[in-house]
């Protein structure tokens, strides 16, 4: 199957495409000089700083993944105690109560 365009159509894309297709005559190039495509030791500067740069984000990335646990998950609980060991009870948080006649330097209100 071949696709073919109207000769109404196709003979303004053509006119246009050849037109388009040339090279000015009057020697301006569109801006390719002679030294068009070369790069500078500027350049060249700058890529070796930034591959040196890349180079330093890799080491430091390295290390701060050895860094990274394993598995971010909760430890497991305390095992349940054996049939014959006896529990161990948890600690209840002590609570100091105020005798009423205490008259201890507080905050007045």
């Amino acid at each position: 199957m071949s696709l073919t365009l109207p000769a109404v159509v196709a003979l303004p894309v053509t006119a246009s495409a050849v037109v388009l297709a040339q090279q000015p005559g009057n020697g301006d190039n569109g801006g390719q000089g002679e030294d068009f495509g070369k790069s500078s030791p500027v350049g060249f500067l700058v890529l070796i700083l930034f591959l040196i740069a890349v180079a330093f984000l890799v080491r430091s990335m390295t290390k701060h993944l050895k860094r990274v646990p394993a598995s971010f998950d909760e430890p497991a609980e305390k095992a349940e105690p054996a049939a014959g060991e006896p529990a161990e009870p948890e600690a209840e948080p002590v609570v100091e109560k105020k005798a009423a006649g205490d008259t201890s330097p507080a905050k007045a209100d």
